[in-house]
This record gives C-alpha cells, sequence and structure tokens, in this order.
C-alpha cells in the first residue's frame, strides 16, 4: 500500500458521486478536483523515465496522432494506478450501466473490474491500457476517442500531474461533442496538478424534446505554449 492509498480512499469515499453523475449526464464530463496530491503526482510524472513497467511506448507524430508521446503500463500495474482503476470503475460501472440502458445498448457493466476485464480477455482484448503521456512546448493531442476492441468501457478519466503556469502553458484538455445534424460543440476543461476529469470515451445519451439521442464524443489536448505537461490516463477497457 502506498502512502497515498489512504488518501485516495477517503477522497472517493467523501465524492459527492450524485452531484458527480448529474455533471456526466449534463455535459459529458466531471471534475475530481484535486484528486490526487503534488508529492503523488510528481512521483507518476517521473516514472515516464524508467525503462521498466511499460509494454510500449508509442511518439504521436508516426502516427498522425498530433506530437508528444505516450507509454503503455505493463500488467501488472503500478500499485496506484491499480488502485484508481479498481476504485474508480466500482464507482462509474452503475452510471456506465444506467447510459448504455438510456441509449439502448444492452450490455450491462459488472460490479468489479476483475469481472470486466476477464470479459475484455475472454474477447482476445488482453493488453493493459492504462498511460502516461508526455507533452513538451509545440506538441498537442489530435481529437480522438479510446476504443481498442470490441468491449468498451463507456467512461475514462485523465489526471493531470504538471502544473499549469508553472510547469506548463498552453496544453488545455478539450472535448467536442457531434450531436445529431448541428454543429459540433466544443468544450475546454480548466485543470490544475492533481485534478482528474471524467469524460465520455464514444457516446453518451442526452435527453431532447423527442426523448433520448445519442452524441459522439473526442478529445485531445491543445498545443503547448511552453514547458513539459505530464497526464495520467485511466482506460478500464482493455486492448486487443
Amino acid at each position: 500500500m502506498t502512502s497515498a492509498t489512504p488518501l485516495l480512499d477517503r477522497y472517493l469515499h467523501e465524492t459527492d458521486w450524485v452531484a458527480l453523475t448529474e455533471q456526466l449526464n449534463l455535459s459529458g464530463c466531471a471534475l475530481l478536483p484535486g484528486l490526487l496530491a503534488p508529492d503523488a503526482c510528481a512521483a507518476m510524472a517521473a516514472m515516464y523515465e524508467r525503462h521498466s513497467g511499460f509494454r510500449s511506448r508509442v511518439v504521436m507524430a508516426r502516427h498522425g496522432f498530433g506530437r508528444g508521446e505516450y507509454q503503455y503500463f505493463a500488467y501488472p500495474l503500478p500499485d496506484l494506478v491499480q488502485r484508481l482503476r479498481t476504485q474508480l470503475y466500482r464507482r462509474l460501472a452503475p452510471i456506465a450501466s444506467a447510459w448504455n440502458a438510456q441509449m439502448g445498448i444492452d450490455t450491462i457493466f459488472p460490479d468489479t473490474i476483475e469481472a470486466f476485464l476477464a470479459r475484455c480477455h475472454d474477447a482476445g482484448q488482453g493488453r493493459p491500457t492504462p498511460l502516461l503521456l508526455r507533452y513538451g512546448a509545440g506538441d498537442y493531442n489530435c481529437l480522438h476517442q479510446d476504443l481498442y476492441g470490441e468491449h468498451v468501457f463507456p467512461l475514462q478519466v485523465a489526471v493531470l500531474l504538471s502544473e499549469p503556469g508553472k510547469d506548463f502553458t498552453g496544453g488545455e484538455f478539450v472535448l467536442t461533442e457531434q450531436r445529431p445534424r448541428m454543429q459540433s460543440r466544443p468544450e475546454v476543461v480548466p485543470l490544475r496538478q492533481g485534478d482528474a476529469v471524467v469524460f465520455a470515451v464514444n457516446q453518451r445519451p442526452v435527453r431532447g424534446t423527442r426523448g433520448v439521442y445519442r452524441v459522439t464524443m473526442r478529445h485531445g489536448v491543445s498545443r503547448l505554449r511552453s514547458g513539459h505537461r505530464h497526464t495520467l490516463g485511466i482506460i478500464f477497457h482493455d486492448a486487443r
């Protein structure tokens, strides 16, 4: 158990999950302010330079994803990453199942991440997806979706590990919402060091005058003006 674990458990226990659910239903994203303390953020960001603990490294420019790079963790995940993935999944699974029901999708998500990952692994999605991202001046992340296979958990979490205005400038977290027969709606989510944003991976339900319809979400990061920015990404489904 890391020193951050008791504080994390207390934080998640005291979070108003009803209010967070309402915010997710309203806009497709919600904040968990101060989820990680600055020392935990610094320790996590420092892991990027290690040569062990990761399964692969991706340089975004080589694939047209933007500029910058990221590394996927290997199993077993670091203790804090595993704790975050486990505890957040347990609280987000009821929201994810409710979203699917509203959109007419039959999939119901089990109560535990272990049961959900067993479903993923049985379908050939066995590679872990939590990741660390690193950006430098001029880097950015194109709008995208993290899907990876047949089984997709409809919510994911990003934690900003660097301090805006001190470690970097620019580099805002951006969401877009593609509404049927309408222009896309952008949203910039202001984050401080240690803040986490929960957001829709692909589609989410929206209630209109004629009932519920689906909107498609994408996310990215705007161009950094200076400095370096590290982010921890918690994706709940595994990859093929």
